[in-house]
């Protein structure tokens, strides 16, 4: 595990580690019982997102994960974790259930980004990211978004919007990946380390700019106990998110989400200069 001389590259090979735990490995420790339900009624059940209803004690929720495999053969089933449209048409079809039912939506980020094939882009990726986030912008059911791992592109801001955005201490965050980053900007994908630490892509980072609203610390040492720990204080963080988020009305709901995501822009812009 990372401590705090680790480098912004260093997590990023943290976060991309094939043995780090998934989506579902979280959701198994933290709620009490899942039930997964499948499809976009459209065209096919993607399996890069995992949707399901989740109940954590009396309190019942609906999940939208990004899901990885950790050998090849769930990582072709999973699609190596990149969405295509079906996948995003799924969550926001599960998102307007969620609304009907009154039901928090948790979502986990775990991708290289969205699935960039042919396929993906004829049925309309792009429209079908921009989607979800048009559709999260304005649900009236409270949000949270967990990063895990790898949050890169929009595959993961597609499921990102929320009221509050949690981050694991070695997960990442950014717009692409640092590789794609040192391509467009110095037309050199070698300088990818430089890249990670000019991308602020890490916990520490973004929590700095205002971001994300928690860094769930990860101890040094990777084991299931350790895993148990980060996965209890994870569980912690949403019941006393719900409860204080069950205190406001639908329209504070949303207009909290807003306020968010404008006063996030608005920091960014005077940090950056």
């Amino acid at each position: 595990m990372a401590n705090e001389r680790t480098t912004a590259w260093e997590r990023v090979e943290i976060a991309r580690n094939p043995k780090r735990k998934t989506a579902l490995d979280y959701i198994e420790n933290i709620f009490d019982e899942f039930i997964e339900l499948h499809g976009d009624r459209n065209f096919k059940d993607d399996k890069a997102i995992v949707c399901g209803l989740g109940r954590m004690g009396d309190r019942n929720f609906t999940i939208i994960a990004e899901q990885k495999g950790r050998t090849t053969k769930e990582n072709i089933e999973r699609n190596f974790g990149m969405p295509n449209p079906e996948s995003y048409r799924k969550a926001i079809r599960f998102m307007k259930q969620a609304e009907k039912f009154k039901r928090p939506v948790i979502t986990f980020i775990d991708t290289k980004g969205a699935y960039p094939g042919i396929g993906a882009e004829e049925r309309g990726q792009g429209e079908a990211i921009a989607k979800s986030m048009f559709e999260m912008a304005k649900l009236k059911v409270p949000i949270i978004a967990i990063v895990i791992g790898e949050g890169s592109s929009g595959g993961a801001l597609a499921i990102g919007v929320a009221n509050k955005v949690i981050m694991l201490e070695n997960a990442i965050y950014s717009i692409l990946s640092p590789e794609g980053y040192s391509s467009i900007l110095w037309k050199d994908s070698s300088r990818y380390k430089e890249a990670a630490e000019k991308m602020k892509l890490t916990a520490k980072d973004l929590y700095d700019l205002k971001v994300i609203d928690k860094v769930i610390k990860e101890p040094k040492e990777d084991n299931e106990e350790n895993f148990k720990k980060i996965a209890s204080n994870l569980k912690k963080e949403i019941n006393s998110t719900i409860i204080e988020m069950n205190k406001l009305d639908t329209e504070d709901i949303v207009q909290s989400r807003y306020n968010k995501f404008r006063n996030m822009g608005q920091y960014i812009c005077i940090s950056e200069h």
